[in-house]
């Protein structure tokens, strides 16, 4: 009988998609709190040329859907107001000029938008594979993060073998994915996370310089760990509140990259330092991106970070699972920031 009533629900799935029938999606009618989030029914998606539509099985929370929520953090114009910056899932339906992908492929995708959601539109040039060895759902915990911390400390900061990595938030999603990928090419990782059990976390993933933010000073115990010469690749999360320590650590042909502002967006910022240093500050983002560059981005992480996920050398952290229906409860969890990894929507 089970068997019988999946079935039924699946065929009941494709009839909604087939007539176009409402499907749920987080809504956020007014901009506040968790519970300014709205599980409502509005119209699916259809593929536009060069995009699939795929049926979502789990969806990443990121620091984004906050920043949404709260109103402070608007999708890029013509992007989907549901939230949700990737996706796990299956391909529903293929639009003109698609290639490479066939309906019911298993994929993960990036987004600019749209996944917290039963089903999402995708430019098919975003769309990842689910790697060997990691399941449906876990694998919406990579797409961000793995086309961030390729991008930051990569492309964009040159990473390379013997250099010192600093990831600001290393118990995080990214944080945790930049650890792995950091010791991955043979970089030393240090990290600054608020609890011995984060810094255990993430000793566990690789890290070798450990920092708890809440009564050490990071920019002593990296000089301290690197023999006075400093971190080569920052990756900072908080923005205006570490800038001058961030300067102060990086050694001489240092990269700094600020990928985040939840300590502010406005400090000093010592030039002359930097002149000394050789080093470079530089600030991304990756949501407002131009399709091109998050297609080129996408194809390096499946030609760079896919083979190590599958060798079982990275790997997807999740914390929880929550339903859909339950994305306030997700993003109180982020909020409190006590979690280790990703949190995910489950569909």
């Amino acid at each position: 009988m089970a068997r019988w009533s999946h079935l039924d629900a699946t065929l009941g799935c494709l009839r909604r998609a087939a007539y176009g029938e409402p499907m749920k999606a987080i809504t956020i009618p007014e901009f506040g709190g968790p519970d300014a989030l709205v599980l409502t029914d509005v119209e699916p998606p259809e593929a536009r040329s060069g995009e699939v539509v795929v049926r979502v099985a789990a969806a990443g929370v990121n620091r984004a859907d906050v920043l949404q929520r709260q109103g402070h953090y608007a999708p890029p114009p013509g992007e989907s107001e549901v939230p949700g910056l990737e996706v796990s899932g299956t391909i529903e339906a293929l639009g003109d000029g698609v290639t490479g992908w066939s309906v019911g492929d298993e994929v993960c995708a990036l987004l600019s938008g749209g996944g917290s959601a039963e089903m999402v539109r995708v430019p098919f040039e975003q769309l990842l594979p689910v790697p060997a060895g990691v399941s449906l759902v876990d694998a919406a915990a990579l797409p961000e993060v793995a086309c961030t911390v390729w991008s930051n400390v990569f492309l964009t900061a040159n990473l390379q073998p013997g250099e010192t990595l600093l990831v600001h938030g290393g118990s995080s999603g990214i944080g945790t994915m930049a650890i792995q990928l950091g010791r991955a090419v043979g970089a030393v990782v240090a990290v600054t996370a608020g609890s011995p059990e984060k810094l255990t976390a993430c000793a566990g993933l690789g890290a070798e310089v450990l920092v708890n933010y809440r009564d050490e000073d990071f920019v002593e115990r990296v000089m301290a760990a690197t023999d006075g010469l400093g971190a080569d690749v920052v990756l900072d999360n908080m923005g205006a509140k570490y800038l001058s320590r961030n300067v102060s650590v990086l050694a001489t042909n240092g990269r700094l990259v600020i990928i985040g502002m939840q300590g502010g967006t406005r400090a000093e910022l010592d030039i002359a330092m930097l002149l000394r240093k050789r080093a470079a500050v530089i600030a991304t983002s990756l949501r407002a991106r131009p399709a091109g560059e998050k297609a080129t981005i996408v194809a390096a992480v499946r030609e760079h970070v896919w083979p190590l996920i599958e060798a079982g050398e990275v790997r997807p952290v999740v914390m929880s699972r929550h339903p859909l229906s339950a994305a306030a409860d997700a993003h109180r969890e982020l909020e409190a920031s006590a979690h280790i990894g990703k949190i995910l929507l489950t569909v």
